[in-house]
């Protein structure tokens, strides 16, 4: 790697694209921006309950990093690990296709984001599944056409309402989310699997709060719960879960609810890299100064859902969203064009203009500067949001294409199985030799 003067930003994103996107076409000559991601695209996480019920394909919801940056004189993208960080050397290194390599820094953003927490609860990492990745909502889609074929071949009644029971961990954004598409992709599904019956398939959300969308003004979690109820789904507050194994969640009241499928939407814990870097830290997050400086290291810069970045604007520490994230990138780049020129940098302050959730097909809340919607409106505000953030015409005609396919038919019930055809032939060698075994006199 070069000698540039570069400014590494590691984390590939909302918060480390949008900076790399900003910064690179407004750095003079002689800087670029190097960002360092382990994937090369980046996920719109706020879509991936889209993928669970089926509304998109899987590969709509993520951004090829190198079509969003469009790597040349002033940016470049790598794709790799980054294992440590030389603070005197001011040099990062990573693990990449090609073997480690060092890359030299003038300036270091650290934007990695955070990873699913599954030790919470007693068993929860055994026997949930988590939803923070592309690869969660695709197995979690799959896992409940799975459920549903398993129930058409299922006698005893108990065992088919065990098969048939979702139960969805947390009500905040992504739980109400999830649990809305899912309702609406088990309602779409089950008119192709005739010896299931509506009552056999339920969906149910608890909340270890006395509301869902805690967020959000009162009239609009009860709006909320109203719409999740009026579709079928469960909705348990003040529930607390206590335990989770293979047949379902044990309630901290003692209640047992028996499920063959557990959702998990709730904790995050910081990245292992941050173990591994002595940062000053407060709340599992990295402490940073007001204009998103590393405490006591001025090269150094935090930003996203790994900071704690205080909010100039409500004098509160800023909350790990997307609109946050997207907020502090684009102050920040103006912060280390200011570093670069020897101008003063800037304390960040955001308004947020709102929020906004689905609970399912044409329903949601929303609170947008002041106003409060309900129903269609917030449904229809929040896909034209979030189809506004992705990047590229052609990737957005793609996704309004496949959002009014949707519309007016059926979802898609495929099972997608990643299978080679080795794997594949040796499958049915095993299964062929067990079958043998069986019917071969034993001597």
């Amino acid at each position: 790697m070069s000698e540039d003067r570069n400014i590494v930003i590691v984390g590939g994103g909302f918060a480390g694209t949008t900076l790399a996107r900003t910064l690179a076409p407004r750095l003079p000559k002689g800087w670029r921006v190097v960002l360092v991601s382990e994937e090369s695209y980046t996920t719109f996480n706020p879509m991936l309950a889209e993928v669970v019920g089926a509304s998109v394909f899987p590969e709509h919801v993520v951004a090829p990093i190198r079509q969003m940056l469009r790597p040349g004189e002033t940016s470049r993208f790598v794709m790799g690990r980054v294992t440590g960080v030389d603070a005197e050397r001011q040099r990062v290194q990573a693990q990449t296709l090609a073997g480690p390599k060092e890359i030299a820094y003038e300036h270091l953003v650290l934007a990695f984001g955070t990873r699913a927490h599954l030790d919470l609860v007693p068993g929860l990492e055994q026997h949930a599944l988590p939803l923070k990745l592309i690869g969660d909502a695709l197995f979690i889609r799959n896992r409940v056409l799975q459920r549903i074929t398993r129930i058409e071949l299922e006698h005893d009644p108990a065992e088919r309402r065990r098969l048939g029971h979702f139960v969805v961990i947390g009500g905040g954004f992504s739980g109400v989310e999830v649990a809305g598409a899912l309702a609406d992709f088990l309602r779409s599904a089950a008119r192709y699997y005739p010896q299931v019956r509506p009552e056999e398939l339920q969906v149910s959300v608890i909340e270890g709060g006395e509301r869902l969308l805690a967020e959000l003004p009162d009239s609009l979690d009860h709006a909320a719960a109203r719409s999740m109820r009026g579709r079928g789904i469960a909705v348990r507050l003040n529930a607390l879960a206590a335990e989770v194994d293979a047949d379902g969640v044990r309630l901290t009241s003692g209640e047992r609810l028996g499920a063959a499928t557990v959702i998990c939407t709730i904790g995050t814990r910081p990245n292992p890299l941050l173990d591994a870097l002595p940062l000053p830290r407060l709340r599992g997050r990295i402490q940073t100064e007001p204009d998103m400086s590393v405490c006591g290291s001025p090269q150094l810069w935090a930003l996203g859902d790994c900071a704690l970045v205080h909010n100039q604007a409500t004098r509160q520490f800023a909350p790990p969203t997307a609109q946050f994230a997207v907020a502090q990138a684009r102050a920040l780049a103006r912060n280390l064009l200011a570093r670069i020129e020897g101008r003063p940098t800037q304390a960040f302050g955001h308004v947020s203009r709102g929020m906004m959730a689905t609970t399912g097909h044409l329903k949601g809340v929303a609170s947008v500067f002041g106003l409060r919607l309900q129903g269609l409106p917030a449904w229809l505000l929040w896909r034209a949001y979030y189809l506004s953030r992705m990047p590229t015409a052609g990737r957005k005609l793609r996704i309004w294409i496949e959002w009014t396919w949707s519309m007016l038919f059926a979802a898609d019930i495929t099972h997608l199985r990643f299978t080679r055809t080795g794997e594949a032939e040796a499958e049915h060698s095993a299964a062929a030799a067990e079958a043998l075994s069986r019917i071969q006199p034993q001597p």
